[in-house]
């Protein structure tokens, strides 16, 4: 009876020892932003952006050179003109300079815009290939490696995996 008990017991343990090792979660990473600049989506948003930044940055230079020359020319005429002009080019020297800070903040605000919409169907495309390729290996959690901090990281690195899937 003795002898039938550690049996059991050990069996027991045996199980409690299996269950345990199969109820812990398999985890995996994946560096996402090295998985987004490889994918060719991502190029073409570049592209389009520094196009676009490029043209806002060229219509800001071209209003500030005018802005100058206009500050230059009302500077040197400043002593030919009455105090009255000299007001109201004032006036209108800090208008264009207004219009040229709010023009500045307009493409600030569209490169932003245009950034998130090219981007966030190429991040959905990457989040959704990690997810097929980690639910097809059987892994329950991803962690994302380049938004943490890792100070190990033994799991299954999924990068090679998601690229393949994705053609790259």
């Amino acid at each position: 009876m003795k002898h039938f008990k550690s049996i059991l017991f050990a069996t027991a343990l045996c199980i409690g020892m299996v269950s345990f090792v199969g109820a812990q979660s398999k985890i995996a990473h994946i560096n996402t932003q090295e998985l987004i600049q490889a994918m060719p989506e991502m190029a073409e948003a570049k592209s389009q952006l520094e196009t676009l930044s490029k043209t806002y940055q060229t219509e800001l230079q071209s209003l500030g050179a005018e802005f100058q020359k206009k500050v230059e020319l009302y500077d040197k005429e400043a002593a030919t003109k009455t105090k009255e002009e000299n007001t109201n080019r004032a006036k209108e020297v800090q208008t264009m300079e207004q219009s040229i800070r709010e023009y500045q903040q307009k493409a600030s605000q569209d490169l932003q815009k245009k950034e998130f919409d090219l981007l966030k169907p190429i991040t959905e495309k990457a989040r959704e290939a990690i997810l097929k390729v980690a639910r097809a290996q059987g892994f329950e959690y991803v962690l994302d490696s380049s938004q943490s901090v890792m100070i190990m990281a033994d799991g299954k690195d999924l990068l090679a995996d998601v690229k393949a899937s994705l053609g790259i």
